[in-house]
């Protein structure tokens, strides 16, 4: 029972005749756009997103099967989030809001990759992705939503599978996140003035000293490394400086050579 195996990369829901699948499953024989049919059935909670495929085809009875890989669950999540990256402070800033059925409908699009035995605790496992990408669930911290579902919150969502939201809904959520965003930007502009203040009355100082001073301030050390970059660090201390002119002039060498003079003599 000969098999072949064609694998490509498709949108979700998009999958066409065209390439890479159509020149590809040709030459098989089998019917292409029941493959393709197939395809976008099992890609379709996927759409605007990349989805590895692998079609086997038995060539001898023209039978084939189609397994869906799926994206990791931090990128199904800043799908869902309309975010493009996840938050480089997630204890302090918090980036987007996600509804329990969002949580609900990444789980069930990782469902066969999670650990969780049942649906409840695979919904879990996202909110615990959640956590760590400063992204809220329900309007609350990450964590504290998986203490409520394990006091009984969501039960019924949960047992019902419910993924959808309505379009109010979701402009309620792009609010949130355009409103979190505004709330990131003010709070950097208050620490970046903090640490403007601290760096200029420590002028003169040693790197080590003023970036002790900020962390003991609570700055963000993404700012640190911002505003006091370590390619200052020579300057800022002098002693890299120094012993590299020393190490230039001349007479830095002279003793050495004396010596061996003295040696030859």
């Amino acid at each position: 029972m000969p098999t072949q195996t064609v694998e490509a990369l498709v949108e979700g829901g998009k999958a066409s005749a065209a390439p890479p699948l159509g020149p590809a499953l040709g030459p098989l024989g089998v019917n292409v756009g029941q493959v393709v049919s197939e395809i976008n059935k099992k890609t379709t909670l996927f759409a605007g997103m990349q989805v590895p495929v692998k079609v086997s085809v038995d060539t001898s009875t023209k039978a084939f099967t189609v397994a869906i890989g799926t994206p990791p669950a931090s990128a199904l999540v800043k799908k869902e989030a309309g975010i493009e990256k996840g938050s480089s402070n997630p204890l302090m800033d918090k980036v987007a809001d996600l509804r329990i059925e969002q949580i609900i409908k990444i789980a069930k699009m990782k469902e066969s990759q999670l650990l969780g035995k049942g649906l409840k605790s695979k919904v879990k496992e996202i909110i615990g992705t959640c956590n760590s990408m400063g992204i809220l669930v329900e309007g609350k911290p990450a964590f504290e939503s998986i203490r409520m579902i394990n006091d009984g919150a969501f039960s019924e969502e949960i047992a019902k599978e419910k993924t959808e939201l309505t379009a109010a809904e979701l402009k309620e959520l792009e609010e949130e996140r355009k409103k979190l965003a505004e709330e990131i930007e003010k709070r950097r502009g208050e620490f970046l003035a903090k640490a403007k203040l601290i760096i200029d009355s420590m002028a003169g100082k040693a790197r080590g000293e003023i970036k002790a001073k900020l962390v003991e301030a609570a700055i963000p050390t993404k700012i640190i490394e911002e505003l006091l970059p370590v390619t200052a660090a020579a300057g800022a201390t002098g002693a890299p400086a120094e012993a590299g002119k020393a190490a230039a002039q001349p007479g830095a060498a002279q003793p050495a050579t004396a010596a061996k003079k003295e040696e030859k003599k």
